[in-house]
């Protein structure tokens, strides 16, 4: 049954989650928001993108499946593709996972509202700090389960800041 809010979530919204190769920490941003997305039957759209090209039709890393599958959310639909200029009219909002992915994702941008979609998702845990998801592939199992907590958190936090009441 859907989780009740003392706040009223939009109905609709367009979230694109980023990080550089699609496979770690953007898809479990995704994969998380969907996951509260559906248990709270908004008709929210989310994907994910890589600002580089390296994953493009891979699944999400399989530490990281196995990692958010441990805690009931599954990435298995998700595959890499890499963010385009499109994506700006795509999408209400586009998240960052770190300063690089900012950056890249901003030179994009050809407009003022098209920069101003663009967030650090941890602004939503630590306002306006632009603090960074860890990026834990080249890490261990550990880091896996740290960038996990982290990102639930800051997609918790997302779905209240965006709501109204």
């Amino acid at each position: 049954s859907p989780a009740s809010y003392d706040f009223i979530v939009p109905l609709h919204m367009r979230i694109l989650m980023v990080c550089l190769g699609n496979i770690c920490r953007s898809p479990l941003a995704d994969g998380l928001l969907r996951h509260l997305v559906q248990k709270n039957g908004l008709e929210w759209v989310v994907d994910s993108a890589g600002t580089a090209n390296y994953h493009i039709g891979s699944p999400p890393d399989e530490r990281m499946v196995a990692t958010a599958k441990k805690h009931g959310v599954s990435l298995s639909s998700l595959k890499a593709r890499q963010f385009t200029p499109a994506d700006f009219t795509q999408f209400d909002r586009i998240y960052v996972m770190d300063r690089s992915n900012y950056k890249n994702v901003l030179h994009h941008a050809k407009t003022a509202s098209e920069r101003d979609k663009v967030h650090f998702l941890l602004d939503h845990l630590y306002p306006n700090l632009q603090k960074e998801v860890p990026d834990p592939y080249y890490g261990s199992q550990e880091g896996f389960d740290e960038v996990f907590y982290l990102v639930e958190k800051a997609v918790n936090q997302l779905l209240k800041d965006l709501s109204h009441g």
